[in-house]
């Protein structure tokens, strides 16, 4: 397996962080291209890792895109 640099949140749960990495999301300048609607349409992801990932974002000062 290959150890993939990733700055998402660590505290994500594993469906979630499987969902993106899955989806090739690992990091998170790659959200500010995305809308929130179009993540929440992977599964795995719901209302706490979405909340888990505006925090980690607003930590970076970066917002997800208005698709």
């Amino acid at each position: 397996m290959i150890n993939i640099e990733s700055d998402l949140p660590t505290e994500l749960a594993k469906p979630a962080r499987r969902a993106l990495v899955g989806a090739g999301y690992v990091h998170l300048d790659q959200f500010t291209q995305l809308s929130e609607a179009e993540i929440l349409q992977l599964h795995g992801m719901g209302p706490k890792a979405m909340e888990q990932l505006r925090r980690a974002l607003a930590a970076k000062g970066l917002t997800f895109g208005d698709k």
